[in-house]
């Protein structure tokens, strides 16, 4: 009994060093991951502009095939929304609105999520024109509550979101130079 009373101990120890460290650790992230396509950037732009092209390179659009999509207004424009709803724990539910287009540079979006945890992301696609094409900028940043920061990194899920990010961009090239 002394030992499951030990180890109870220690685990109740781990859990509230963990919380107490998780009122220092930072609530703000910010990734960013970069591809170079070999095209030129207004034709990488106006594929990248559209919400709905996701289906073909974003990771996490790609996870589900089977979620129900929904879409407002006019793709490609600021203030179009595709709304998500999956059964599948990993995608969730939740919308991504184009809310600011610097037309052939930049895309900016809002990221609602509600499943399967609630928050708010700014994600921006940029492009830029380079010698062999069009490099592609794609940035995701946003802040989590405490205690979730300490789940964030313990799970070390900055880094699993930088290589999905990477992932989505390197299907994007793919796609795009087929």
């Amino acid at each position: 009994m002394t030992v499951f009373i030990s180890i109870l101990l220690v685990l109740v120890a781990i859990i509230a060093l963990l919380l107490i460290a998780g009122l220092f650790i930072k609530k703000e992230y910010n990734i960013e991951r970069v591809v170079f396509i070999g095209l030129p950037k207004e034709k990488v732009f106006e594929y990248i502009k559209m919400l709905k092209n996701q289906d073909h390179y974003n990771k996490w659009w790609m996870e589900d095939p089977q979620a129900k999509k929904t879409f407002t207004g006019i793709d490609g424009t600021v203030g179009f929304i595709a709304a998500w709803d999956s059964a599948n724990k990993q995608s969730g539910k939740g919308e991504q609105e184009i809310k600011k287009i610097a037309e052939g540079q930049r895309i900016d979006f809002e990221i609602r999520f509600e499943r399967p945890f609630e928050g708010i992301a700014e994600v921006f696609i940029a492009t830029d024109a380079v010698t062999e094409g069009t490099k592609v900028s794609w940035g995701f940043s946003g802040k989590n509550k405490y205690p979730m920061n300490v789940i964030y990194k313990v799970f070390n899920l900055e880094k699993k979101l930088g290589d999905d990010m990477s992932e989505g961009l390197n299907r994007l090239k793919k796609v795009l130079e087929k």
